[in-house]
């Protein structure tokens, strides 16, 4: 059920981008669920929840008889967030609030909330054994659970916008996809240091932890984003080496 689950929110995610790249224009017309079935490998049920999440993020309207429709967007997510929010500038935030978040949570936590915790890690532990590296739903719900763990609604409504962005923004998903695969290994260790500090209730420890968890997110952000820009200069040079050439002159 929970691989299902995270099927049908991958295709959403790529829906969002065909949307947003202009593939599927603004006006336009999606293809038919039998179409987008073949096209992304999966049922037409998984294609009919995708779609279903995209009406509700307001991204297309269904028309009895007529079909599915991409709406115009007004700039902004369903969540509100400014879609020209970096990936870097969202880890920044993440950094500083959750942080603080983990810190109090030391101090606040119930056993029963621990378990919890302990049941997520060891999700994430199993899904990295298994090579399912970009699956977000246990982490998601290992961070959601300290936030909930402070009994402070506002720290709790900020967690689940921070995350809302992480999923729905194309830029900052495309920046995280592309740093996914990287030391899976290493963010289960992360977490276990962040849990193992709340299970202390060592709030000082546990700000140490998250703030060392997302220090390595933006630095392989960093390196990412310098692989991609080295790409862009090779693929420009090789470009201008072909376009100057004069071998098309010779003979």
């Amino acid at each position: 059920m929970a691989k299902e689950k995270r099927l049908y929110r991958r295709i959403l995610k790529q829906m969002q981008l065909l949307i947003d790249s202009g593939e599927f224009p603004v006006g336009g017309r999606l293809p038919p669920e039998r179409e987008l079935a073949e096209r992304f490998g999966v049922s037409r049920p998984t294609i009919r929840e995708a779609i279903i999440a995209l009406e509700v993020l307001d991204r297309v309207e269904v028309k009895t008889g007529s079909g599915v429709y991409v709406l115009a967007h007004d700039g902004k997510s369903a969540n509100g967030y400014d879609p020209s929010i970096s990936a870097f500038e969202l880890t920044e935030a993440r950094a500083l609030i959750e942080g603080e978040t983990a810190a109090l949570a030391a101090t606040m936590i119930s056993d029963k909330m621990l378990a919890e915790l302990e049941e997520s890690l060891h999700e994430m532990a199993d899904e990295t054994a298994g090579g399912d590296l970009t699956s977000e739903d246990s982490d998601k719900r290992f961070h959601a659970i300290i936030a909930e763990a402070t009994g402070n609604k506002m720290l709790i409504a900020i967690a689940k916008n921070l995350w809302a962005i992480r999923d729905n923004s194309p830029m900052v998903h495309r920046s995280y996809q592309a740093i996914c695969e990287m030391d899976g290994d290493k963010r289960v260790d992360e977490h276990m240091e962040i849990l193992q500090a709340i299970k202390d209730r060592d709030p000082s420890a546990a700000r140490k932890a998250m703030h060392g968890h997302f220090g390595r997110i933006l630095d392989k952000l960093i390196v990412a984003d310098e692989q991609q820009q080295f790409d862009e200069i090779r693929r420009k040079t090789l470009e201008s080496r072909e376009r100057f050439s004069l071998n098309h002159l010779a003979g």
